[in-house]
């Protein structure tokens, strides 16, 4: 059974909304108490977020009221950007608009649209099995959406985008798609090839958000190293790097997703010299057993893995490493999963996550082996690796106490102001708390904090 259909029997209800019978749909937008507003829903990663951002600042400039992940979504038109990497996104998804597909019979919001990249991959399937959606539209083509309520899309308004993110930091995407060919990964399909922006487009884009206040960017991309290759045929990551740097207001550059093989070495001496570009790097190992880089077909060996991390390390002595690993892809051996926790061990990842693998359809993994390992195994090998992992990570945060660090402060949540350093990007790194008793902090600036605790994922400052 697909996806979809087991979806379709088995929803899980969104907190707060209660499921309906199964009625004939009634549009009567007179009804709602609310008009001319949109809400936006997006799930998946940063650079579905962008896009969403994107498509708000449209709605905005046609003088929508534009919300996003509102806790109790009625707008006359909901648009919901969804995720398809993996199962369990896009399970997510499809529930997800199921809840919205119950809003409707229920009266309670106008138009659904469906965009982003899980009806970029089924499209046919989705249209099919969830007719009561008014719309899908894919990856690239949801500008459209404005067409199809009779509104024009605004090309001035191209490089600009209504922040869902606090005003201070944001995403800034400067690629599409993806060259590599690993096993497992359906984003080629999805996406498509990779596709460079140019330069001149990403700093003005840059240029536009610190005039509105935004300090820190973190640079996003399925494969940061490659940017450049297709458009200027040379990698131009490092320069690119430079020159963002070089932008008045720019306080942090932070960079997201790097590519091992072909790694552009250039980009460490840009990051040694300049201070506002952070000593953090986002690169996705996935495994370090030749076996099964070569069963996922990552271009890389075990000895090149070395010696990128030490050559990295050596470099920018002060840098903070995340990567991601994935366990349970067929062929995985206990001695690969063995081979790869003395990795973890030895390389002591400042940052780490790691997934249990997922067999996507038209992958080459999918076309190639059998899915042969059970799930109950790969999510074991998946919490051994993490247990690893938090003794490194509290040890790493132990040796913090006592140093002074350059916080930016997000937001106040309980009893503390809640902060992060150079080396934590928003959601998904460590965070600095500080007493709400302290005295003349500010969201959305920066302090120098001392480090007075620490837990296993979390620093405590004053």
């Amino acid at each position: 059974m697909s996806l979809w259909l087991r979806c379709l029997n088995d929803p899980k209800p969104l907190k707060g909304i209660e499921d309906t019978d199964n009625k004939k749909i009634v549009y009567r937008l007179k009804s709602l108490n609310i008009k001319g507003t949109v809400d936006v829903i997006t799930l998946g990663c940063s650079k579905n977020l962008v896009d969403s951002e994107q498509l708000m600042r449209q709605f905005h400039a046609l003088g929508y009221a534009v919300r996003h992940d509102a806790e109790n979504p009625d707008g006359e038109i909901v648009i919901v950007n969804t995720c398809g990497f993996i199962g369990d996104a896009k399970e997510e998804s499809i529930n997800t608009i199921l809840q919205f597909v119950d809003l409707r019979k229920q009266n309670k919001i106008g138009k659904l649209f469906v965009m982003g990249c899980l009806s970029e991959r089924y499209l046919k399937e989705l249209r099919l099995e969830i007719p009561e959606v008014d719309k899908f539209y894919g990856k690239f083509n949801y500008t459209d959406i404005l067409k199809e309520i009779g509104q024009e899309y605004r090309a001035d308004l191209r490089l600009e985008r209504t922040l869902t993110t606090p005003n201070h930091y944001a995403y800034i995407k400067i690629s599409e798609g993806c060259n590599r060919t690993c096993s497992y990964c359906a984003i080629p399909i999805i996406t498509g090839k990779h596709r460079s922006r140019s330069m001149e487009d990403i700093e003005n884009e840059v240029k536009g958000l610190v005039d509105k206040g935004v300090k820190e960017f973190q640079l996003i991309a399925q494969d940061l190293s490659y940017y450049g290759q297709d458009r200027y045929k040379s990698l131009k990551l490092p320069e690119l790097t430079e020159r963002l740097s070089d932008i008045a207001g720019v306080e942090w550059l932070r960079l997201h997703y790097a590519y091992p093989a072909h790694f552009p070495y250039d980009l460490l001496k840009v990051m040694r010299k300049r201070d506002n570009v952070c000593n953090y790097l986002d690169i996705a190992l996935q495994h370090v057993s030749d076996n099964m880089l070569k069963l996922m077909r990552r271009n890389f060996t075990s000895a090149q893995t070395y010696e990128l991390i030490d050559r990295i390390r050596t470099e920018v002595p002060d840098i903070h490493l995340r990567t991601t690993l994935l366990l349970g892809h067929p062929g995985e051996t206990e001695a690969d999963v063995e081979e790869l926790k003395e990795f973890v061990r030895k390389a002591r990842f400042e940052r780490m996550g790691a997934f249990a693998f997922s067999n996507e359809e038209g992958t080459f993994t999918y076309k190639t082996y059998a899915d042969d390992i059970p799930d109950e195994m790969k999510q074991q090998r998946v919490d051994e690796i993490m247990s690893i992992q938090q003794g490194i990570s509290a040890e790493i945060n132990q040796a913090k106490i006592g140093s002074t660090m350059k916080v930016m402060i997000d937001r106040v949540e309980d009893e503390y102001f809640v902060g992060r350093t150079e080396y934590d990007s928003p959601e998904v790194d460590p965070e600095v708390l500080i007493p709400v008793s302290t005295k003349n902090i500010h969201i959305g600036e920066f302090y120098q904090t001392k480090i007075v605790d620490a837990s296993d994922f979390d620093l405590y400052g004053i």
